[in-house]
């Protein structure tokens, strides 16, 4: 059976209810019927305008912040990609046919984002219900005055709940720019390391909370070897980054004078156990032998690195897997295992921002890394560091953050 031809610029017309579009400048794009109607514009007075250029606060009802807060949510939808659903509001209208004269309105909006091809905000729908008779009603002569009263008490309490969420989201953005500027305090770029390239990249998590758990490092051995290292701590937040910068600092130290990454890794264990939120931290660090051109890794819990041969082939350093930081009741000396590289292979470490989602298995993930890797594997680590996270990080980002190293053997 053919499906029906669906007009969908009619569809959106002839929607029931106030429906707007609106660009992430805040500039009307259409509106539907309903909407002209009950605001009483024209679609010439709305297409190609700014929303407040339209609409202007009542300056007799500055109280009102009817504007504030309609800008407010919109930009949170744009800088957000989420839906964005407000409190009741009031918001006057002036009447189109008496400049100065306005007529009291009252508002539940809601902003709901649509995202373009390349995953950004393209369009805010910008959907609204009236309830202005309703709450006039309810005043009038004869009206229950017991409603009225319950009425007048939701509506303060709505706008004081809007006022905490407010707070709580200013609050949280604060955390996040302190938590990103301590991150990279804490993740500054590799120093120099010989004759071989590298390349590090951190992408933090999209939300106020959800960063900074995530760290690299690569630290210079005794006799000229290099170790590389991955970790990521097991929460978000202030806290979290607190934890990490003192279990990398700890990998570190005890790295250097370690026989080898196992040795190292039960020395971070037996550290962790006593920093507050460093329970299941999970880590992976690799000796690098130039000389032997051997690779020697033990990991705690975390994604296995990635060993890209020449030909392009992918080899996951997945044999010396042990559980993650303090998750054991007493301590257990952990596993190691050596592989032997080629010059010009590639290795590559990785928390699981990069591979892992909700609604995939982990194998998924790693086989996208491996496709990613082979495609890209000529270029140099730079370049290759940004290929994978154009292939393999969503546009809008997600929900956990990201740190990747890439070395050339």
């Amino acid at each position: 059976m053919r499906e029906p031809h669906i007009d969908y610029a009619e569809v959106f017309r002839a929607l029931p209810g106030m429906v707007a579009l609106l660009t992430p400048d805040l500039v009307y794009a259409d509106a539907n019927e309903d909407f002209l109607r009950l605001a009483g514009r024209s679609r010439e007075q709305l297409l190609g305008r700014y929303i407040f250029d339209v609409f202007p606060e009542n300056p007799n009802e500055p109280a009102a912040a009817g504007m504030r807060e309609t800008e407010a949510s919109m930009l949170r939808a744009v800088a957000t990609g989420e839906r964005d659903t407000m409190a009741l509001i009031r918001y006057d209208i002036e009447d189109p046919q008496r400049p100065g004269h306005w007529q009291e309105h009252y508002w539940s909006p809601v902003n709901a984002p649509v995202l373009g091809p390349d995953g950004k905000v393209a369009l805010i729908v910008h959907r609204v219900e009236e309830v202005t008779e309703l709450i006039r009603a309810r005043g009038g002569p004869g009206g229950d005055s017991r409603a009225r009263v319950l009425e007048a008490e939701l509506y303060t309490r709505a706008r004081e709940l809007q006022e905490v969420n407010e707070r709580l989201r200013t609050a949280h953005a604060h955390e996040r720019e302190v938590a990103l500027a301590l991150q990279a305090a804490m993740l500054p770029p590799p120093g120099p390391i010989g004759a071989h390239d590298a390349a590090v990249r951190y992408r933090p998590a999209i939300g106020a909370l959800n960063v900074c758990g995530d760290w690299y490092d690569l630290v210079g051995l005794p006799g000229q070897g290099l170790a590389v290292a991955v970790g990521d701590v097991v929460g978000h937040g202030l806290a979290a980054a607190c934890a990490m910068g003192q279990l990398r600092s700890a990998l570190s130290g005890a790295t250097r004078v370690a026989d080898g990454p196992a040795e190292a890794l039960e020395a971070l264990d037996l550290y962790a156990r006593s920093v507050d939120g460093a329970e299941s931290t999970t880590v992976v660090t690799t000796f690098i032998d130039w000389d032997r051109h051997t690779i020697t890794y033990s990991c705690a819990g975390h994604p296995p690195p990635a060993l890209v041969h020449p030909d392009g082939t992918v080899t996951f350093l997945d044999g010396a897997t042990d559980p993650p930081l303090a998750a054991r009741p007493t301590h257990v000396a952990r596993p190691q295992a050596r592989i032997p590289f080629v010059d010009d292979s590639t290795l590559v470490l990785y928390t699981d921002g990069l591979i892992e989602r909700r609604t995939e298995g982990i194998d998924t993930g790693l086989r996208r890394l491996a496709d990613s890797l082979a495609h890209h594997r000529k270029h140099d680590p730079e370049t290759l560091a940004d290929a994978l996270l154009a292939d393999l990080l969503p546009p809008a980002g997600t929900t956990d953050d990201t740190a990747l190293i890439v070395l050339r053997l």
